[in-house]
């Protein structure tokens, strides 16, 4: 008598990853999640290769996660993966001090934010 599992958070053709803690704003984030929604996963991963972005190599590493469920634990085609959903959120943010002149003190505000990449098994039609 265990519980009840959850029903699947995302559909039979899909396949989910997500990065929790990564180190950069939210804002800074999604101009990377940008570049790759709506694209093949081959693709996306090649465009965040080469991005000169820093955030670039983290949300890789989440796609190359989402790609690697998709193959292994809901048995999709890796060939026809699209990412269908890339989407950005603020996670902790960690508060520093700075000492400045006279005594005083300087906020120092180091964000963190989470990524949430979706791929899809795309069927391509044949007319």
């Amino acid at each position: 008598m265990g519980k009840a599992s959850s029903p699947r958070r995302v559909g039979d053709n899909e396949a989910l990853a997500v990065g929790n803690s990564i180190r950069g704003s939210a804002q800074k984030l999604n101009l990377v999640a940008q570049l790759i929604r709506g694209k093949k996963a081959e693709d996306a991963l090649n465009i965040l290769s080469f991005s000169k972005k820093s955030m670039a190599k983290d949300v890789s590493k989440v796609l190359a996660s989402a790609i690697a469920n998709a193959e292994n634990n809901h048995n999709l085609d890796v060939d026809a993966l699209i990412v269908h959903e890339a989407s950005v959120g603020k996670s902790l943010t960690m508060k520093r001090w700075k000492a400045r002149a006279r005594g005083r003190s300087a906020k120092i505000i180091k964000p963190f934010s989470r990524v949430r990449i979706v791929v899809r098994e795309h069927e391509e039609e044949e007319a």
